[in-house]
């Protein structure tokens, strides 16, 4: 077993550790041990760094396979939750956020790491048009997690479950929180989009699909914040909307590479 396997063993184990250590104590009195929970996060994330380091960065090249940029995109967001959990309460974030990349972890052991796409770039512009896409992506799936906590507590507070409301972040906090997110992350996504249009000669022609899904979910972020700021949309409808518009643009960045890479390889 090479280093690299050995990191993301160790932060599948560690992932999956912190999970249990939230959930087993999410309805404590005292609530889940918080920096127990952040410290085996804390060396679940410097493994699945080490190790998504390994496959994406190389001697002169940055390989942009699939499996790689999932992984970092899990990374992103688990290092985003844990520090939010240093201030707010995220107790539900962060089991989600964990197990999906502790599994993502234990799954690239046996999934190949090498891509038939481009690997590194010197373009600034494309580059730029990357970086800004693969950051707003990561906040706008923050903003989806943000938008189910948001449904489960309204839920809980309908039901008078007091039990699980006291362990729970108040409602109108977390919603304030989540429609912050989502503004930053669609402002990114129109910035990428902007990048795209103005310095890419062919970012209409090429992979067009791609554009028009990504245009599509941004028309979709763009109306769920215009209908929170101006006619008061909140609970259901909102997360629906998230759900919809986080779908497409998963199919617009995910979805062609994963029939490229591993339905036709």
């Amino acid at each position: 077993m090479d280093f690299s396997s050995i990191f993301s063993l160790t932060a599948f184990v560690c992932y999956i550790m912190a999970s249990i250590a939230v959930v087993v104590r999410l309805f404590h009195p005292k609530g889940p041990n918080i920096v127990k929970v952040l410290f085996i996060g804390s060396i679940a994330i410097i493994s699945h760094t080490l190790s998504t380091g390994h496959f994406l960065f190389s001697a002169q090249s940055v390989n942009f396979a699939l499996p790689n940029v999932i992984s970092l995109v899990t990374l992103i967001i688990c290092l985003s939750i844990t520090a939010l959990a240093l201030k707010y309460k995220v107790n539900l974030l962060l089991p989600v956020a964990y197990v999906f990349a502790g599994l993502w972890q234990l799954a690239s052991l046996f999934i190949p790491h090498e891509s038939n796409m481009p690997l590194v770039t010197t373009d600034f512009a494309v580059a730029s048009h990357v970086i800004l896409a693969l950051i707003a992506y990561c906040i706008l799936i923050i903003a989806m997690l943000f938008a189910f906590q948001v449904t489960y507590i309204n839920m809980k507070l309908k039901d008078k479950n007091l039990l699980a409301v006291n362990h729970l972040p108040p409602l109108m906090q977390v919603e304030g929180q989540l429609f912050a997110i989502l503004a930053i992350g669609t402002l990114g996504l129109v910035l990428s989009q902007l990048v795209g249009f103005i310095f890419l000669q062919d970012f209409l022609t090429n992979n067009a699909h791609k554009t028009v899904l990504s245009l599509l979910a941004l028309v979709l972020y763009c109306f769920t914040l215009w209908g929170h700021f101006k006619q008061g949309w909140r609970g259901h409808r909102v997360l629906m909307l998230i759900i919809s518009a986080t779908t497409l643009l998963t199919l617009a960045y995910f979805g062609s590479r994963f029939v490229k890479e591993f339905l036709l390889s």
